[in-house]
């Protein structure tokens, strides 16, 4: 499944000074999942 927000995540993990990452939503609205999959496309190693 891919979601728009990969993109946003993409753009922020590329950035060469980027800040910490704070993800904000209602409940139960996917912001775990997006961020556990966003860690296996885009790191070899994801502590959860």
């Amino acid at each position: 499944m891919e979601r728009k927000i990969i993109k946003q995540l993409r753009q922020w993990k590329n950035e060469p000074w980027r800040k910490p990452l704070i993800l904000l939503g209602a409940r139960q609205v996917g912001k775990t999942w997006i961020m556990k999959r966003f860690g296996e496309l885009e790191f070899e190693n994801v502590a959860y």
